[in-house]
């Protein structure tokens, strides 16, 4: 039987790898599938180490689902490079399914995290130097604007993604911003991660979560986690069973 196996980027965050490998079992259990975790960088096993033991257990074939969002970097190098040296060293036919993205299912998910009578919405996203990257998790903020029914905005955890913005959104003042400018905001709003699992630009909001008793307060959701297991399950089996 074909073999899931998920493909994170990695952190240094101590609980990263726990939650990639809780949501990996829960998608496996989902598809019905021997399901392991691997990792381009930070954690173990590796893709290589990921695939010999799965070839010891008498797997022959996997499909690797990359848990990215965007087609920037790692999505088009990293990933394939990694597949490519693994399945040699292995023995593995390995096929890549398509990455988290950032499309309808996504948007979906994002919106049915935000709770009921949320005012605005903040996706918050690790962020790129590729500008189409951070195109389209803006156009994925927006959608969830509109699935919610709720002002929404993208901001972006690292430095190389507000040049970029800066650089093509014409409207950037209002619509993106980086961590601190969300910290300092004086707006009732919902700050939804597109993360995974915690990391640690995510741990930077951290002293920022909800206040209950400010009648403006934001309230920062917990990483995506499980609740991506569905849509994982879903890559694995458009290749799976194609």
């Amino acid at each position: 039987m074909t073999a899931l196996i998920t493909l994170s980027h990695g952190s240094r965050h101590p609980a990263a790898a726990p939650h990639v490998e809780a949501l990996t079992r829960a998608a496996g259990l989902l598809a019905g599938v021997a399901a392991m975790a691997a990792h381009l960088e930070f954690n173990e096993p590796t893709l290589e180490s990921a695939t010999q033991e799965l070839a010891q257990r008498g797997v022959r074939d996997a499909v690797v689902v990359p848990l990215l969002f965007t087609e920037g970097y790692h999505q088009r190098v990293d990933v394939p490079a990694a597949i490519v040296s693994a399945s040699a060293s292995s023995g593995l036919v390995l096929r890549r399914a398509r990455g988290l993205g950032t499309g309808e299912d996504m948007a979906q998910l994002l919106a049915a995290q935000v709770p009921a009578g949320s005012d605005k919405v903040v996706v918050y996203s690790v962020g790129s130097s590729d500008e189409q990257a951070n195109d389209a998790v803006a156009n994925l903020a927006r959608r969830v604007g509109e699935l919610t029914g709720c002002d929404a905005e993208v901001a972006y955890a690292t430095r190389d993604a507000r040049d970029a913005r800066a650089a093509h959104a014409s409207r950037s003042e209002n619509r993106n911003r980086e961590a601190g400018r969300i910290a300092s905001s004086s707006h009732s709003e919902v700050v939804v991660p597109l993360f995974v699992s915690p990391g640690l630009l995510l741990d930077r909001l951290a002293s920022h979560s909800d206040n209950p008793s400010n009648p403006q307060h934001r309230k920062v959701l917990p990483p995506l986690g499980e609740s991506l297991a569905d849509i994982v399950s879903r890559r694995f089996q458009e290749v799976a069973h194609a």
